[in-house]
């Protein structure tokens, strides 16, 4: 790398933190932080998929640990900052997506969901955004969806949630942009991770949706890793409040 893109892009000395780290999308983005220079602690719920994480990271020679938790549970959420030290870089990543006809979600769907997509990011941006702004440094990249912006596919409460999450990142760069914290959401297209499976396993529907795709294709989580080391980078200092659309051109039309 050379000086002027190491000057834009290092992380060196930068701490990360990355929920629903240990798969797909949150597995892409931990990686490309940490092999652009930072320390990455990623969380997931299982221990054996966060072990399995680490070593693939630790083979790119990412410094990197984890920590087990269910972010649907408030507590859970309070160990984990706790745990996870001094923080930098904030990615949430972590989600769930309960996927029935409206009018059969319960109102435990709707907690499960609203637990982990929304309630979890606005704690942990309320607990590590103050110290980043304290620092006068500091990213929050939160992960979206196409259902962020519209309906399809039994959108539900995910569907409702990730719209907030696109307004929790505006009201997050409006209280700490001024002090060098950039907030801003990723909107992937559909991609081929554990959490679209059971899209995926309609028949017809991923060649469907890769139709969709102004690129022709559908996402797969490396097509993430630039846009994590941009929005994680000082080359992002006047981007903020944004939502970047990493999609092939699916939301275009």
């Amino acid at each position: 790398m050379s000086d002027y893109l190491r000057e834009l892009f290092s992380l060196d000395g930068r701490r990360a933190l990355v929920t629903g780290g240990s798969s797909g999308i949150g597995y892409a983005m931990a990686e490309a932080i940490g092999r652009a220079g930072a320390e990455v602690v990623i969380v997931a719920r299982r221990q054996a998929a966060l072990d399995q994480s680490l070593e693939a990271l630790r083979r790119h020679g990412v410094t990197a640990s984890a920590i087990s938790a269910d972010l649907g549970d408030r507590e859970a959420v309070r160990r984990v900052c706790d745990e996870a030290g001094p923080i930098d870089i904030l990615v949430n990543d972590a989600a769930n997506n309960i996927r029935k006809p409206m009018a059969e979600l319960t109102p435990d769907d709707y907690e499960q969901t609203i637990a982990v997509n929304l309630t979890a990011p606005y704690l942990l941006g309320q607990h590590f955004g103050p110290r980043m702004a304290e620092r006068g440094w500091g990213r929050i990249i939160n992960v979206g969806s196409q259902q962020t912006i519209s309906a399809f596919g039994d959108s539900g409460v995910y569907g409702a949630a990730k719209a907030a999450l696109a307004g929790l990142t505006r009201s997050q760069a409006e209280a700490w942009s001024r002090h060098g914290v950039s907030v801003n959401t990723v909107i992937p297209g559909f991609v081929l991770t554990p959490l679209t499976a059971p899209a995926q396993a309609i028949p017809g529907r991923t060649e469907q949706l890769a139709a969709r795709h102004m690129v022709g294709r559908n996402g797969v989580p490396a097509d993430f890793a630039g846009a994590a080391v941009f929005l994680a980078s000082d080359a992002c200092a006047f981007v903020t409040g944004q939502s970047l659309f990493v999609d092939g051109g699916f939301a275009v039309h």
